[in-house]
């Protein structure tokens, strides 16, 4: 099968972009979207491909636009570039796989290439449709020029991702139109150069005002837009940085609620506090006339803190949050909030915001929080400052240009998540000790050992940080935030490799104990592990959940994917250093399992949160059970789990979940349909059929367990080996990850991991079985 091309939105009548000069930083680019007093440059119709090129700066992915032909010469493309961005690889084809080794070695022979100097596998981490809009705007405030080639692909993905229908677009790329997509992403196609009246914006345009306009948007769309200055600061519901004064004790102090929520709405809480606002120009002007069904001088922006479309209504607020909404309106902001207590909230909520700059190096936790940081550095700092010119040089991370334009990733990348889980795979296949694959995986070694984090964070008592000594990041270690899983994955690879003859011990023992001593950290109460942070408080906080597009957002929450890994790291370290801290592992991991058992839903699978979704979580549990000897055999947990994989296997051997599965599980704290859902669960299709992530995913969970029937198996690998590509390659098929229940998010690695890694277990195991 060819692989598919890059192709442009073509169309754009009017020339709104001119062509300029390409420097080191976009900041300092001619040519460049400035709505601030300058010409407006033109918007190109698409940027040649054959001149972008991805730097790997030991794990800092930025791409570069090479428009000097001598520089382009010098700077050749890689295998690597050429496959992000969809452009023909000219590989030559591999021999037939007869055997699932033979796919293994196929598979890796292809994903070998992918692997980018630094020793890591990158990819595009894209989905989510709100996250390039943060970043737009951000860069519009600060008036940071946006270079035509980066416009021009802004422009081509946001057209080849609206909704063929309606022209809309939702949450993530493969949602239904809403308010909080269609009004963020028409606002950034507006700010980069496209005119109102380009057919494609006056159907996106059509579709916004058939759902309500504007005024019916989610609450990070109305503070995107108070920001950008296209509403008033009144139509956004309160986010008072007073709560960061809170002492300790109180239930629902900030440093409870999970990372990710913290590190949003404490910026959020800063910007709203000053109602700073972008300067007025003249298309904020335009966008006001152009995003409402009302005459935007007549709108009582008050009255709309809390319209919303009912598409965009996923977790609606609580009667708790609404009313103290209500008295922060109308008694505390008018009446009681003293000025000394207001500029003392952001004065620590400032002081906050410096320690996540400084401790993550601008790099920041995800481009959401980022944007907002940028923000505020240049709402306080002013134009020239330091952190400003920091924030704007790091924004170049979280973007990634593929076949379909520019796109904006969840974090900075998945680079130590996705290294981990290609070594553990070549690992599954036995070949660790074939010299053919050393000089890959040695990279990988060095990659993980440069990656640890060596020390905890300045001010981890103040700024409320986990410990995270020993760590590993799920993207670099510039980021820092240690997360259970990516600890337990990384930690595992390292151990593996290191103890394989011929590897050396890069990371050495007192490194390695270092790692534990974190991971022991994360135990929950009942036994479970979280992901950042062990759970600080329980789910009644969702009471107070203000986003409305993401449910079981505002505290951590146990995982069974998290506290497998987590398990399975903790037994893999014991085998091989049995005197270390020993009791405290075998009572963790023994609580571990324990809660991975009471985890189980009735109909025998796990609910997974990070990836889709129950067939994603129930092989993580499974592999758990395994570590501690229960299979299919001996254990009514393991068999149910088996069965229940079984009983989704569709007739062409493979299995298709769909992403709306995960949708059906909320917190269960706004009604009682959200309730009966969270207790029962659903497993739904996916409408174009068998996945091969999947399709893995189950085959390992069933290898873990020892399910018996060898045959059910070799049909899922008999789909995985068929939709194989000569080169080696697998194509990119339905979204693979999820995260708060309702958006999705992408990990092109896993169609290479999985599938590779469940062809060697089944190699290892069944070394003389046919398969086709």
């Amino acid at each position: 099968m060819a692989r598919k091309k890059a192709n442009g939105a073509k169309g754009l009548e009017e020339p709104l972009l001119e062509k300029g000069s390409t420097r080191k930083r976009f900041s300092d680019v001619n040519g460049a979207v400035n709505d601030h007093g300058a010409k407006r440059p033109r918007i190109e119709d698409r940027t040649d491909y054959t001149r972008w090129r991805m730097r790997d700066d030991d794990s800092r992915h930025t791409w570069h636009y090479l428009e000097d032909d001598e520089a382009a010469k010098e700077w050749a493309q890689t295998v690597a570039d050429k496959y992000f961005l969809g452009l023909p690889l000219d590989l030559p084809g591999l021999p037939p796989a007869k055997s699932p080794l033979d796919a293994v070695k196929n598979g890796l022979t292809f994903f070998e290439k992918l692997q980018l100097p630094s020793g890591h596998w990158g990819c595009e981490y894209g989905g989510p449709m709100f996250l390039l809009p943060g970043v737009v705007i951000a860069w519009y405030v600060t008036k940071t020029p946006i270079p035509w080639f980066y416009a021009t692909e802004i422009k081509n993905y946001l057209f080849a991702r609206a909704h063929p229908e309606d022209g809309g677009w939702g949450l993530h790329i493969e949602g239904e139109s809403s308010v909080f997509g269609t009004v963020l992403n028409y606002t950034v196609l507006r700010l980069v150069g496209v005119e109102a009246d380009h057919p494609k914006m006056v159907k996106a345009r059509a579709t916004l005002h058939e759902l309500g306009g504007a005024t019916h948007a989610p609450h990070w769309a109305k503070f995107w837009l108070s920001v950008l200055g296209v509403m008033k600061w009144d139509i956004v519901n309160p986010v008072p940085p007073e709560l960061w004064l809170l002492p300790d004790w109180v239930p629902f102090a900030p440093w409870r609620w999970w990372i990710h929520i913290r590190q949003v709405f404490l910026p959020m809480g800063y910007l709203w506090s000053k109602k700073w606002q972008g300067e007025e120009t003249e298309t904020v002007l335009s966008l006001r006339k152009e995003l409402f069904v009302e005459d935007w001088d007549k709108i009582d922006f008050a009255s709309h803190r809390n319209t919303i479309h009912p598409n965009d209504n996923y977790h609606p607020k609580s009667w708790l949050l609404n009313s103290v909404n209500w008295l922060l309106v109308n008694i505390w902001n008018p009446y009681l909030r003293p000025k000394f207590l207001a500029d003392w909230a952001e004065d620590w909520s400032s002081e906050l915001i410096d320690m996540e700059d400084r401790n993550t190096d601008y790099a920041d936790l995800a481009p959401v929080n980022a944007a907002m940081n940028f923000v505020v550095c240049y709402a306080r700092d002013g134009p020239d400052a330091e952190s400003v010119r920091r924030h704007r040089e790091r924004a170049e991370e979280f973007l990634w240009v593929k076949d379909e334009g520019l796109l904006c990733n969840g974090t900075n990348g998945v680079q130590c998540w996705d290294t981990a889980f290609a070594i553990q795979a070549v690992m599954d296949a036995g070949l660790t000790e074939d010299p053919r694959w050393r000089p890959m995986l040695m990279k990988a070694l060095k990659y993980l050992d440069g990656q640890q984090i060596r020390e905890n964070v300045e001010d981890q008592a103040k700024g409320y940080r986990q410990q995270r000594k020993g760590a590993w990041a799920f993207s670099n270690k510039d980021q820092g935030y240690a997360v259970s899983d990516c600890v337990s994955e990384a930690l595992k690879s390292v151990i593996i490799l290191q103890r394989t003859p011929g590897f050396p011990s890069l990371v050495d023992d007192r490194r390695i104990c270092d790692a534990i001593d974190t991971l022991l950290t994360y135990s929950n109460s009942d036994g479970s592990c979280s992901s950042y942070e062990p759970s600080r408080a329980g789910p009644w906080m969702e009471m107070l959940n203000a986003a409305e597009v993401f449910g079981n957002i505002m505290v951590e929450y146990p995982y069974p994917e998290c506290t497998t890994a987590v398990v399975t790291a903790l037994s893999l370290f014991n085998k091989h250093w049995p005197d270390y801290r020993a009791d405290e592992i075998h009572r963790f991991v023994n609580r571990a399992v324990s809660w991975i058992k009471t985890a189980q839903k009735p109909h025998g699978g796990w609910y997974g949160s990070w990836g889709i979704c129950f067939t994603y979580a129930t092989m993580f549990a499974l592999e758990s059970l395994a570590s501690i000897g229960e299979t299919y055999e001996n254990s009514e947990y393991a068999k149910k789990g088996c069965d229940f994989l079984i009983s989704k296997q569709r007739e062409d051997g493979g299995w298709s979940e769909c992403y709306k599965a995960s949708q059906t599980l909320v917190s269960g704290i706004s009604s009682a349909n959200h309730l009966q859902a969270c207790e029962t669960g659903e497993y739904i299709e996916h409408p174009s059929g068998s996945q091969v992530v999947m399709t893995a995913w189950a085959v390992i969970g069933l290898l873990k367990a020892k399910y018996p029937d060898v045959e059910s198996i070799k049909k899922g690998l008999k789909l995985i080996m068929e939709r194989q590509q000569p080169n080696g390659e697998w194509l990119q098929e339905a979204i693979e990850g999820v995260f708060n229940k309702s958006c999705m998010i992408s990990y092109p690695n896993y169609k290479f991991v999985f599938p590779i890694k469940a062809l060697g277990m089944f190699a290892t195991k069944y070394p003389d079985e046919k398969v086709i």
